[in-house]
């Protein structure tokens, strides 16, 4: 699933979706009221793409917990998160039967339902699409004959000089617009 910009923020109720980045704050807007509001640097944010859950063997990050998620439900909604705590930890563990049952609290259940069921009511549950290998070209084996059609031209950066290499080029090799006449010191009084 692709969670990149959607966050969970410590003492809020709901999930948030990055807006913008202010100078003291981010701007979030709430997923299912649509208000917008500032997160302040006090306040805990994390990205559900950045949340994992422990399991026995590696750490399964949160976007692939929602991907089993989706294909134990048929694409539906999960189990409502107020169920009782031992229908919530049966239920994740026939989603995620490696789960580490020692670290994952219900309370990280209920909050994997509750964002599960609020991505899939807002139909913002989307699969990320595996990348495809580009096509590889053949290229001749004996670079050496190429003509200057096929060779590859060099890469303008597009930058410009900076001051200071303006000021280290070596003056001779520029004409001279104007020149200076040194005053003498009668001329100065």
């Amino acid at each position: 699933m692709v969670l990149k910009d959607i966050l969970s923020i410590s003492g809020e109720s709901g999930l948030f979706r990055f807006i913008a980045q202010g100078k003291n704050a981010i701007i979030v807007e709430h997923l299912e009221t649509k208000k917008r509001s500032s997160a302040f640097a006090s306040a805990k944010v994390s990205s559900l793409d950045e949340i994992s859950v422990f399991t026995e063997k590696e750490d399964i990050s949160l976007s692939r917990v929602f991907d089993l998620i989706f294909e134990k439900q048929n694409g539906g909604p999960a189990v409502d998160f107020k169920s009782n705590p031992e229908n919530l930890k049966k239920w994740f563990s026939e989603v995620l039967p490696e789960y580490d049952r020692e670290k994952v609290y219900v309370s990280d259940i209920k909050k994997i339902a509750h964002w599960y069921n609020i991505l899939h009511e807002l139909k913002l549950l989307v699969k990320e699409e595996p990348e495809k290998p580009e096509e590889k070209t053949e290229t001749p084996l004996d670079t050496t004959e190429q003509t200057a059609e096929q060779k590859p031209a060099p890469a303008k950066t597009g930058k410009k000089k900076s001051t200071v290499s303006k000021m280290t080029e070596n003056p001779s090799d520029k004409p001279s617009t104007r020149t200076r006449k040194k005053k003498s010191d009668s001329e100065t009084t």
